[in-house]
């Protein structure tokens, strides 16, 4: 199986962030997501997507990563309305 890291960003802050708006996410979750989301779609950037998946009734979490060789490196993720982006 691929190994997953996390930029700093991803691991430190927004970890934080969500949990203080009451919106805890896990490591598990995010791995969850980037191996078998409901939706995924090229990012911005090259060798970069985005990975979808329901999380409540009214949320989806979104995952930006990006593979390099045998590495996903995660580099956010956030919670988003089911609808706002498909």
């Amino acid at each position: 199986m691929m190994k997953i890291r996390y930029t700093k960003h991803a691991a430190l802050e927004k970890l934080a962030i969500l949990e203080q708006h009451n919106f805890v996410v896990t490591r598990r979750q995010i791995r969850e997501i980037i191996f078998r989301p409901d939706h995924q779609e090229p990012g911005k950037h090259p060798f970069q997507f985005i990975a979808s998946k329901q999380v409540d009734e009214r949320h989806i979490l979104r995952v930006v990563y990006r593979k390099d060789d045998d590495i996903i490196i995660v580099i956010t993720f956030y919670p988003a309305e089911i609808g706002r982006y498909y």
